[in-house]
């Protein structure tokens, strides 16, 4: 078993995890956004839970309003784009599956394609 108290600083954190998951906080400030047109996870499927705030998710061209509870799959592969379209920081609890990332928050390998 693990457990952890979550924190939510600045940008991307990872928090905690295993061979098979990852969670990660991310802090978007007003008027930013993290990915882009090109930004995607070759590895892993990622669950995007909105804790506060509000933003939009374009994920493979479709574009979708975010706000607290809102709860998003991003398949692994999808180019996708968060961003704070709100008045406040746009606050996410983000799941990783299989892991994404190394604990520094560098992006690991592909995985072996199915």
């Amino acid at each position: 078993m693990k457990a952890t108290h979550l924190r939510f600083g600045k940008g991307f954190a990872v928090v905690a995890g295993n061979k098979r998951s990852q969670a990660a906080t991310m802090v978007i400030p007003v008027g930013g956004k993290e990915g882009g047109p090109d930004n995607n996870h070759r590895r892993a499927d990622q669950w995007l839970f909105i804790v506060s705030g509000k933003g939009s998710a374009t994920i493979a061209g479709k574009k979708i309003a975010l706000k607290p509870g809102s709860l998003v799959l991003i398949e692994r592969g999808q180019n996708h784009e968060i961003r704070n379209a709100g008045t406040t920081k746009l606050v996410t609890l983000n799941f990783y599956v299989p892991p994404a990332y190394t604990k520094s928050g560098n992006e690991l390998p592909a995985a072996e394609p199915e």
